[in-house]
């Protein structure tokens, strides 16, 4: 099970969290639809970066190329989307930038028609299939700017042709000068062992047309990854978990002067360590130039590695036994328990771990739900009242240490008595049913499930 699917989250240290930002962006998990009753409406959407920074020469040489990539997605995987047809219109870069056209695109004055065979469903793959070459135009100056707009068709959906939502999708091309420090590409970690090192591949480039005088870079491991390398140039600290998932976070400043095409590597290899309750791990790379000065391609300056180890995190349930006269109110406490020996954390999506849920008991009312915990409909639907409903949804938070235990109190008032009634507790993915999205890590499903009992 991958938690780094689609564009990374950033993790930041101290108070800051797990950001949810394109929660994931790109990465998300989506509802699961019934089989039985497949939704059947779609949309088509254009898939762009909202701004791009190009920059001029070196030393007054020919400006930088840079690249824009735009594709086509949609949202019913019910559905076969072809024939995309995304037109491109350039017309806004008059003055400020040049485009050079991919094969897949028909121009036309100052507009193009790219075609995309087949468009694929949002959340499956990458969405990226016309890649523009793009420049300063020459006598453009710094601050420049200029707009690229895209309209979509494609065959396909419910109706039979989908349009992308008219006048919603641009480009802001801006005309700029300075250093660009673009991280190397670091390859994923698969398959560890826990107690596992590995090393990380560092390499920092200056691709801009100004130098860096100077830089820091930021690291944060995740709680399963330890012994992250330690360097003079770097402040470590930790954070504990009380609002946060736990981590490690270093920031080192580096005073190398990088000129454009210069590299730089650590002073040693940056590695770290598996721990025994590693299980989807990331550790985060961000390096941004120092005094001042303004990175000129920002996207280029972080990363996520993933790092997956082979381990599992045992995720159980208790419920409740109670018993009274009709009338009388008891508590019933429902228990999640994560019994290791991994820890697990939705980290890409901030996403709530699990869900516990409960199915109220015949002859039964909840007069108390605990905060975190939504009244739902038996079949998952809204329910507008705290109190009375037939079912409740608790969510945990967004990672679970390796012993992390939660207890959720429900105020339970016993109307009538029928002797032997119980309601279903279990655990449940946010998204889809129960065996729909499995716990893939999770060795023992015969625990996810229990009951509350009344008399």
């Amino acid at each position: 099970m991958s938690l780094f699917s689609g564009r990374p989250v950033r993790l930041r240290s101290g108070a800051a969290a797990v950001v949810a930002a394109g929660l994931l962006t790109a990465g998300l998990a989506v509802p699961a639809f019934a089989a039985d009753d497949p939704p059947q409406t779609d949309q088509l959407w254009i898939n762009e970066p909202s701004e791009q920074t190009l920059p001029l020469g070196i030393d007054g040489g020919q400006p930088q190329s840079r690249t824009v990539d735009v594709g086509l997605s949609h949202d019913n995987d019910n559905f076969t989307v072809t024939d995309g047809r995304l037109t491109v219109d350039v017309s806004g870069l008059a003055g400020v930038a040049e485009v050079t056209w991919p094969d897949n695109c028909t121009p036309s004055g100052t507009s193009a028609v790219c075609d995309v065979p087949v468009v694929p469903v949002i959340g499956d793959g990458y969405h990226r299939q016309v890649s523009l070459t793009v420049r300063a135009a020459d006598g453009a100056e710094v601050g420049a700017q200029g707009r690229i707009t895209y309209e979509a068709t494609a065959t396909g959906g419910p109706e039979g042709t989908l349009t992308a939502p008219h006048d919603s999708f641009d480009t802001t091309l801006t005309v700029g000068s300075g250093p660009d420090l673009a991280l190397a590409p670091v390859p994923a970690v698969e398959k560890g062992l826990p107690g596992d090192e590995r090393t990380i591949p560092f390499k920092v480039t200056n691709d801009g047309n100004e130098s860096a005088h100077g830089f820091t870079v930021t690291l944060s491991a995740s709680y399963g990854l330890t012994d992250l390398t330690r360097y003079g140039a770097c402040a470590y600290t930790t954070t504990d978990g009380t609002d946060y998932a736990p981590m490690t976070h270093a920031t080192c400043t580096f005073d190398q002067v990088l000129a454009p095409g210069d590299s730089f590597e650590l002073p040693e290899p940056l590695t770290v360590r598996l721990a025994p309750h590693a299980l989807n791990e990331r550790l985060d790379i961000d390096v941004q130039p120092r005094d001042g000065a303004q990175d000129t391609e920002s996207e280029n300056n972080y990363t996520v590695v993933p790092l997956g180890a082979e381990n599992t995190a045992d995720f159980s349930v208790t419920g409740d036994a109670v018993s009274g006269a009709a009338g009388e109110t008891r508590t019933a406490e429902l228990t999640f328990t994560n019994n290791g020996p991994a820890w697990f954390g939705n980290l890409g999506s901030g996403d709530p771990v699990a869900q516990v849920r409960l199915i109220v008991p015949q002859g039964t009312t909840v007069t108390g739900a605990p905060s975190g915990c939504t009244p739902r409909t038996l079949t998952g639907g809204y329910y507008p009242n705290r109190a009375g409903a037939p079912r409740y949804d608790c969510s945990l938070r967004y990672w679970v240490l390796e012993d992390t235990q939660r207890t959720f109190a429900f105020s339970v008032r016993i109307d009538t008595v029928v002797p032997g009634a119980t309601g279903a507790v279990s655990i449940h993915p946010v998204f889809g049913e129960f065996g729909t999205y499995p716990f893939d890590f999770d060795p023992d499903v015969t625990n996810n499930t229990a009951v509350l009992a009344v008399n």
